[in-house]
């Protein structure tokens, strides 16, 4: 059926059964594409989970790599980009396990809500969601920034890597580096969240919005 559309729309002949037809697919397609089941409550909160306890092994590796470059490696380079590493990674392992550890709860209680009371997605969880995309794109406004930051820094500092003439400081270097690497991480990770995010909420406020 759908080639039979797309070969009709190439000699621009539409028949008004075909039109019919295609018009009736497009609104089946459409609902279920919309629709909210349990099923898609459930995957929901188990990708957010997963992708919390991502957030929180990679603020752990960074943690542990930054210990590494203070114990092992103490040239100035190193030493800037281990304070980054400890203070972005730390930052990770916190938001990770807040995520985490209300995810199970959360999923629980609107799968619950979802039967026994269809109110409570309205009055609660539709402007959780809301506000969670609102707080994501914050973070990834926050991350273009420390992206920016992280390239300044390495411009402003360029003559180190210029036969490490004076003038360019090894330890913002290090600081540099890890800005732009950090950055690039979180907010592809952010993105996916965002992404994940805004699906769900089309089909939360599908459900909401039925009479």
């Amino acid at each position: 059926m759908i080639a039979d559309v797309l070969i009709c729309r190439r000699n621009r002949q539409f028949s008004p059964i075909l039109k019919f037809n295609t018009r009736n697919y497009y609104l089946i397609v459409l609902k279920k594409c919309c629709m909210l089941t349990k099923a898609d409550i459930e995957q929901y909160f188990i990708a957010e989970k997963n992708a919390a306890l991502l957030f929180l092994i990679l603020g752990a590796a960074a943690v542990l790599i930054a210990v590494v470059f203070f114990i092992f490696l103490k040239f100035p380079i190193y030493k800037g980009a281990a304070w980054s590493l400890i203070i972005l990674g730390t930052l990770q392992m916190g938001m990770g396990y807040t995520i985490y550890a209300r995810s199970d709860k959360q999923r629980i209680d609107t799968v619950y809500a979802y039967d026994m009371n269809p109110g409570k997605l309205k009055a609660e969880e539709f402007p959780r969601i809301k506000k969670a995309i609102k707080g994501i794109t914050v973070f990834l406004a926050l991350e273009f920034v420390l992206l920016a930051a992280g390239i300044l820094l390495i411009w402003a500092n360029r003559l180190f890597f210029v036969n490490m003439q004076p003038g360019g400081s090894a330890f913002w270097v290090g600081i540099g580096v890890v800005f732009i690497i950090q950055s690039l991480v979180l907010s592809g990770t952010g993105y996916l969240a965002y992404k994940r995010g805004k699906e769900y909420t089309v089909k939360l406020q599908h459900f909401i919005s039925k009479p």
